[in-house]
């Protein structure tokens, strides 16, 4: 049975993800902050033992290491790095901008995603798929910035782009593929009610893009639906 982690698997894409994967037969590694809260996955559970729930902040990197020695013997297909953060604040744009949550929303944004490539690369490496899988955003898109503001998300989300480019470069070498996905403006916390499409679209969409994903698309920036992106 294949074996995929997912983090922020509490809600939205994650939790779709969670319900898609351990429908097909998937062994789901679902990670989130605060398991005892996350009614939703445990519910999912009820109907699918397949689904093991972990306690995961992905922005401490010593409970990112700890998860990493719990599951050192367990082969790992694929990573979906999904735990994400807006940051911004109304009335907080350019000249009010809030620092700290600038730095809070790098480190679960961009910094976490690559340790947590870091941290299961053994895991990956004993795995059959062997792909690394970033949610990103078109808002992390410098080419197709016309409106401006959002300067925390975009930019976090830009440096994840470019992070992982090199990795994916760094990684080709052992057959490890790296994919970086725009799941579309969809119908969850983050994206509001004004979002064009739903949870279950989106992950439809971007599993057939994990599915039929060939190393040669390693370091693409792809949207749900196959299309490729503007840097």
């Amino acid at each position: 049975m294949p074996t995929v982690l997912i983090t922020g698997a509490n809600r939205g894409l994650g939790l779709e993800f969670c319900r898609q994967y351990a429908d097909n037969n998937w062994q789901v590694i679902a990670c989130c902050r605060n398991p005892a809260q996350a009614r939703a996955l445990n519910d999912l559970c009820q109907h699918y033992p397949t689904i093991q729930v972990e306690d995961l902040d992905v922005a401490d990197f010593n409970q990112v290491d700890n998860l990493s020695k719990k599951l050192l013997n367990t082969p790992i297909d694929i990573l979906i790095n999904n735990a994400g953060v807006y940051g911004d604040q109304r009335d907080h744009g350019f000249g009010y901008l809030d620092y700290q949550s600038w730095l809070n929303t790098l480190i679960i944004n961009t910094q976490a995603p690559v340790k947590l490539a870091e941290a299961f690369l053994p895991h990956l490496k004993h795995g059959g798929n062997k792909l690394i899988v970033n949610i990103s955003s078109l808002m992390g898109s410098l080419s197709d910035n016309g409106s401006g503001g959002s300067i925390l998300y975009r930019s976090s989300k830009a440096a994840l782009n470019a992070a992982m480019k090199s990795v994916s470069i760094d990684l080709k070498p052992d057959g490890i593929g790296v994919l970086i996905l725009h799941p579309g403006w969809v119908l969850t916390d983050m994206g509001g009610a004004n979002a064009l499409i739903d949870s279950k679209t989106s992950v439809t969409g971007m599993r057939h893009v994990i599915e039929n994903f060939t190393l040669a698309q390693t370091g693409h920036f792809i949207k749900y639906d196959g299309k490729n992106l503007p840097w």
